[in-house]
């Protein structure tokens, strides 16, 4: 079962497909524009002040162009070639390069926290604008404050949880009907808790293989109580495909009690 929103879930479920998966679609999460336009217009018309912006997801890069545009601002001119930019990891990267910047780096390790440590050096007395979700943690900007750079939050969009739930799929998620529940956010693995109930969701957990994308993700199911049993070693599509075939690599004896195989 995949959680991602569903403009986002076709590189992921293609991964699975091409190594023989059944792939069910269960969207945990939607986007939307920031609630509150007034702060980010008036950051977005001065960004040229900012010696980097750190781009942290491929949506974060979405509703930070797309409110440019609303406004009419140019990203191919001069300003954003002033601006020094930064990615979390490649899928990111591409996204801004297709919005028209040139992206100066990308951090090796795929997680806010690894950029803020490659670019520790980088960023010591530069002022820097992060565009975010609003449900985004405190550890990121925190960490670049440590580094000594002058931080600018910004929400550019909400993260929220879908209208309503597929009952066929979740009737199924109840029955522990899939070998394994995929994770791309925090956000997704909690909508979805509150959509079942904390305590049955942890309690499936023991008999569904959960799968997370990166640490930050594995981390939000275990510190609620759940089990994640799949942690991709970096924060990709094909990161976590990965992680799932050399799960079901590992003998049975060594994995949650009824697990089906595929």
């Amino acid at each position: 079962m995949v959680t991602r929103a569903p403009e986002q879930a076709q590189r992921l479920v293609r991964e699975f497909q091409r190594r023989g998966a059944e792939v069910l679609l269960l969207p945990a999460v939607k986007f939307s524009s920031a609630p509150d336009m007034r702060e980010l217009d008036t950051v977005l018309q001065r960004f040229s002040e900012f010696d980097w912006i750190l781009f942290t997801s491929q949506n974060a890069v979405r509703f930070f162009c797309e409110r440019c545009v609303a406004l009419g601002l140019n990203l191919n001119g001069s300003a954003p070639q002033k601006v020094m930019i930064a990615a979390v990891g490649p899928a990111t990267r591409d996204a801004a390069v297709r919005e028209g910047f040139s992206v100066d780096y990308t951090a090796l390790n795929r997680s806010g926290e690894g950029l803020a440590t490659e670019m520790r050096e980088k960023l010591h007395g530069r002022r820097v604008l992060l565009p975010r979700s609003d449900r985004a943690d405190d550890r990121l900007p925190k960490s670049l404050r440590d580094s000594g750079a002058d931080v600018m939050e910004l929400v550019v969009y909400r993260t929220v949880a879908p209208d309503a739930f597929d009952p066929a799929i979740i009737a199924r998620l109840r029955k522990a009907d899939a070998d394994a529940v995929v994770f791309a956010s925090p956000s997704a693995f909690h909508n979805l808790s509150d959509e079942i109930g904390a305590k049955e969701f942890a309690a499936i957990s023991l008999k569904t293989a959960f799968a997370a994308i990166g640490a930050t993700t594995a981390r939000a199911i275990r510190d609620a109580g759940a089990r994640c049993e799949i942690e991709a070693d970096d924060s990709s599509d094909a990161s976590l495909a990965a992680a799932l075939v050399k799960y079901y690599e590992i003998p049975a004896s060594s994995k949650i009690p009824e697990v089906k195989r595929a």
